[in-house]
């Protein structure tokens, strides 16, 4: 069931990786600037942001299986009306576009959930390194494809991503089974969303929410403004970006089929998100203070290697702390808090990179890396591994 998942969020982070770091590119072609990139994300994360708790509450209620397959057609639809808006430059469309694709991203949280129905907790965060390495690996192949396909036409990238939507819903639907085992889950929504609240005020619970929002918000600023920033410090093009990216899907994907696993046996889940947080936010100052391309690509290594550590950590510390019954809840309210994070970073970084400079948004991310750092040790002495 794990390989299921895995190559579920493979095969649809191939396509968020085809497009995601060609968006500001696109947008630049169509005459936008920093400001109107943010806000493109933004407006993506605002709908996910509202969207992915009511997704999370219903695959409590009627099954994974028809939340992630929900959400791969959702992102197959969206990425048609992507290369329509880039086909004929209309950036209209292409806010149109990232809004539905925002409106159905609930399939991470739902596959969370799937591989914490069927993962012993002693083995989750394993699990869910399992679960990181297929979005590393997809975001090593996904950029690397973007680039190349974007060479043939603006529209090709979008269209391809949207064909790779379509075959994982098939796939869904022909072989992943149903994890979640109803068992004394409330009937009505109003049940369901007061258990998800009992839940939010369990020990720690308040703090791995925040934990989410503050490595998102360092992540954003990496999406936003790392095509920029290469663009504008050493005229590189969207197959450098589509290479850039790919150095960081790949140490993501390297910590998390390799270490992952070790790491949490030996340090438990609140000292690796630590870890996690404090290479992350080494990478984004680097990156922000690198004049050169051998120290911004150092940076970029260490920003991988920080998410491939604080992500798997994030989501067994939540599916720990949350109870059975409210699990997806949980976790969908855990990936809104990062959707938060996604939904006011990508304005923030848009207007720190316009107003004030290229470096800026990186600096702001180390910053929120390194409250995320405090924050994960006081969880640990707090509540323990």
């Amino acid at each position: 069931m794990v390989r299921l998942v895995l190559l579920t969020v493979f095969l649809d982070m191939i396509g968020f990786g085809i497009v995601i770091p060609l968006l500001p590119l696109y947008v630049r072609s169509m005459g936008g600037d920093a400001q109107t990139v943010g806000t493109l994300l933004g407006a993506f994360s605002l709908t996910q942001l509202l969207a992915t708790p009511v997704l999370g509450r219903l695959s409590d209620r009627v099954g994974r299986r028809r939340v992630i397959a929900v959400s791969l057609l959702g992102n197959a639809l969206s990425m048609v009306v992507f290369a329509l808006a880039a086909s004929r430059e209309m950036l209209p469309l292409l806010f149109a576009s990232r809004i539905l694709a925002g409106a159905t991203a609930g399939n991470l949280s739902a596959c969370q959930a799937a591989v914490a129905d069927v993962t012993p907790e002693r083995d989750r965060a394993r699990a869910m390194g399992v679960v990181g390495a297929g979005i590393g690996l997809g975001m090593v192949l996904g950029p690397v494809l973007g680039g190349v396909l974007s060479e043939h036409g603006a529209w090709v990238p979008p269209l391809v991503a949207g064909a790779l939507a379509a075959v994982d819903l098939a796939l869904v639907l022909v072989l992943m089974p149903e994890t979640h085992v109803q068992r004394d889950v409330p009937a009505s929504h109003e049940g369901v969303l007061a258990r998800a609240r009992a839940s939010v005020g369990r020990p720690g619970v308040p703090r791995v929410l925040a934990l989410y929002f503050l490595v998102f918000l360092g992540m954003t600023n990496v999406q936003v403004a790392l095509p920029l920033l290469v663009g504008a410090r050493f005229s590189w093009d969207a197959t450098d970006v589509g290479h850039v990216f790919a150095l960081l899907g790949l140490a993501t994907l390297v910590t998390q089929l390799f270490l992952i696993g070790r790491l949490s046996r030996a340090l438990g889940d609140a000292l690796l998100l630590a870890l996690g947080a404090a290479l992350l936010g080494g990478g984004l100052a680097t990156v922000a203070l690198g004049a050169i391309p051998v120290v911004l690509l150092a940076g970029v290594l260490a920003i991988g290697l920080g998410l491939g550590m604080t992500n798997p950590a994030l989501g067994a510390l939540a599916a720990r702390l949350a109870p059975a019954e409210a699990r997806g809840a949980v976790l969908g309210l855990a990936q809104s808090s990062g959707g938060l994070a996604r939904t006011v970073g990508p304005v923030w970084s848009g207007m720190l990179f316009a107003r004030l400079a290229p470096s800026a948004p990186f600096l702001a991310g180390a910053i929120a890396a390194a409250v995320a750092l405090v924050l994960a040790l006081a969880l640990r002495a707090r509540s323990g591994p």
